[in-house]
């Protein structure tokens, strides 16, 4: 399968590779570097954080970040893992450039550590108790099919309920 990565457009719920579980991807792969390079050229015309493979409807377990203020750097996140603290927890609102329009609260432990390959094939951890663990728990998420809809308060899932209806009738009409 031949893949053009200038082609690769942000999809919209409710496309159903948003619902998928990601595969493991090959760092030394030239494809996954060149998927990565267009994911933050998506991320940064979307004027989003985060932006992972499924969205972007690539099953691939890859997600890229650029958290402004609290880590101004384009970095890439292949084959991640996380830690999770387990004590503490914050609900803040969230988007996602899947979901346009919709923000919500979303409960989430504060503090995460990462393991995963960066773009120069080298593995590397990090740790955070701010917007960037938020950040890659959100895309995280992802990589095993839950979005931020999976996880919202009742309240919004009420307040929701209409936006996404229509979303999933306009994917059904069709372009």
């Amino acid at each position: 399968m031949t893949l053009n990565v200038e082609q690769l457009r942000i999809v919209s719920y409710p496309d159903p590779v948003l619902r998928q579980k990601a595969t493991p991807v090959d760092p030394a792969d030239p494809t996954v570097r060149a998927v990565a390079l267009r994911m933050i050229e998506l991320m940064h015309e979307a004027e989003g954080v985060g932006l992972a493979a499924p969205q972007i409807a690539l099953s691939w377990r890859i997600f890229v970040t650029n958290a402004r203020d609290a880590d101004p750097v384009d970095r890439v996140y292949i084959n991640p893992r996380l830690a999770l603290g387990r004590d503490d927890w914050c609900t803040e609102e969230e988007g996602c450039l899947s979901l346009p329009g919709i923000h919500v609260k979303v409960r989430r432990p504060h503090w995460v550590r990462i393991e995963a390959i960066g773009l120069d094939g080298e593995p590397f951890s990090m740790e955070d108790d701010g917007f960037l663990a938020r950040i890659w728990q959100h895309e995280n998420d992802h990589l095993d099919g839950v979005l931020i809809i999976d996880r919202m308060t009742p309240i919004d899932r009420l307040a929701t309920r209409k936006l996404l209806r229509d979303m999933r009738v306009s994917a059904e009409a069709g372009p």
